[in-house]
């Protein structure tokens, strides 16, 4: 196969980039992943993966891996953040397979990174094996010969190939270094990352409906917003809580928290949202500065390519941040696996071309979501609930647009029409 002479570098060893990394091994190229922290591994939280992305990974083979990792959601629930009502509820499991043809699951980011990981690395699947290299920051790019761009880390490490790929993340070295312009705004607001012990949820009347039946939870409140649901099969109730943003994390991106203070941030809701944020493990609790990218068509500098937040990073109100990054790595390794070298440049530009735009909708749409979520009460507040109750989406952007089809132009029917058990 004609793709095999070539090699790409892949800066960043996150989901993003190991996604790429798999699809490209997958088309026959030569891969190194370059990540700066001492090993690969990802922070302990959960993720949701949406149909497009569970899409992809399921065409990548993966399908047995998940199914043992994954949680599956029955339901969507939406709350208001005062008395805990119902707004609506949302069947997901198997309606989402049905309409969809590609499930809606919740998994511990950790562990999808190691599913991604291990078949990255695995000498008995097709493809070259990927190359894993750690501890490795990158402090310079040598583009002499722009043909060869190469990746420096810190130590010395060189890393040449005949792409770059820049998947490392919202504060990416690789767009700084190659000189894109600087797109970064922030929110105002911050986010707290939990883990609750799910015996602990089960063991409290007050919070035991969150185990009985598996939900995928938002609450709706004034300047403050909360996502919640179960990860590891019961194991933990993963939680994402978004609140005004305090000085000191602007300054900072991240620091630690305390579960006093989470459940203290929610005192005046529903008894129960204080009840269920007190029970977080103490190490498990962080709280993160929410930036974002300014919508940028600029992706592609020569033979340096961004993916995922490096490009297009966005706030977490259509949970897509992830997702998006997955559906830019299919699209780059198509690109660049029906090419030779001489053909590499022309397939930079269809990568953007395909991707620049459906993702940029997203990022907008997000960005929308956060004043949407956040709306005092009042006449606004429910005009926004009776959109809520209606489940089309909750931005301008319907679930249907973003969670069928495929991007690719070639998607493995496989993937697609996979039965899954009722």
């Amino acid at each position: 196969m004609a793709s095999q002479s070539f090699e790409v570098t892949i800066v960043g060893g996150g989901l993003g980039g190991l996604c790429a990394a798999l699809s490209l091994r997958q088309r026959g190229l030569r891969v190194t992943v370059v990540e700066a922290a001492p090993e690969l591994g990802e922070i302990g939280a959960g993720i949701q993966t949406a149909p497009n992305a569970s899409r992809i990974l399921i065409g990548l083979g993966l399908r047995p891996q998940l199914e043992a990792i994954r949680t599956q959601p029955e339901d969507q629930v939406r709350r208001r953040w005062a008395d805990g009502s119902i707004i609506a509820q949302l069947p997901l499991g198997q309606r989402v397979i049905d309409q969809y043809g590609a499930p809606y699951w919740h998994y511990h980011r950790a562990d999808l990174h190691r599913v991604l990981l291990d078949a990255c690395a695995d000498p008995e699947l097709p493809g070259p094996t990927v190359v894993l290299a750690t501890g490795a920051k990158v402090v310079e790019l040598d583009r002499t010969d722009p043909s060869r761009p190469v990746a420096v880390a810190e130590d010395g490490r060189r890393f040449a190939g005949d792409v770059l790929v820049g998947a490392d993340g919202i504060r990416s070295a690789v767009r700084d270094l190659a000189g894109f312009e600087d797109s970064l705004v922030f929110s105002g607001e911050m986010a707290y990352r939990a883990l609750i012990p799910g015996d602990l949820i089960a063991a409290d009347p007050a919070t035991r409906f969150l185990v009985d039946r598996y939900h995928s939870t938002i609450w709706y409140g004034p300047d403050k917003h909360l996502v919640h649901y179960i990860i590891r099969g019961g194991q933990y109730l993963n939680v994402v809580a978004i609140v005004p943003c305090t000085d000191t994390i602007e300054r900072d991106w991240s620091g630690p928290a305390t579960p006093e203070q989470l459940a203290a941030d929610f005192g005046d809701w529903d008894d129960r949202v204080p009840a269920m944020l007190s029970k977080a493990k103490p190490e498990d609790v962080s709280v993160w500065a929410m930036y974002r990218r300014r919508r940028d068509p600029v992706w592609v500098d020569g033979r340096v390519a961004l993916l995922g937040d490096a490009c297009h990073a966005m706030l977490p109100y259509q949970a897509q941040g992830a997702s998006q990054s997955m559906e830019d790595a299919a699209v780059l390794a198509e690109e660049l696996g029906r090419v030779t070298r001489d053909g590499i440049d022309a397939a930079l530009v269809r990568y953007v071309d395909r991707r620049a735009k459906h993702a940029g909708m997203v990022q907008d749409a997000s960005l929308q979501n956060m004043a949407f979520y956040h709306l005092p009460d009042g006449p606004e507040q429910r005009e926004r609930d009776e959109k809520l109750r209606r489940f089309d989406g909750e931005s301008d952007l319907s679930y249907d647009w973003l969670w069928n089809g495929s991007p690719l132009h070639d998607p493995d029917t496989e993937s697609i029409h996979y039965q899954f058990a009722r």
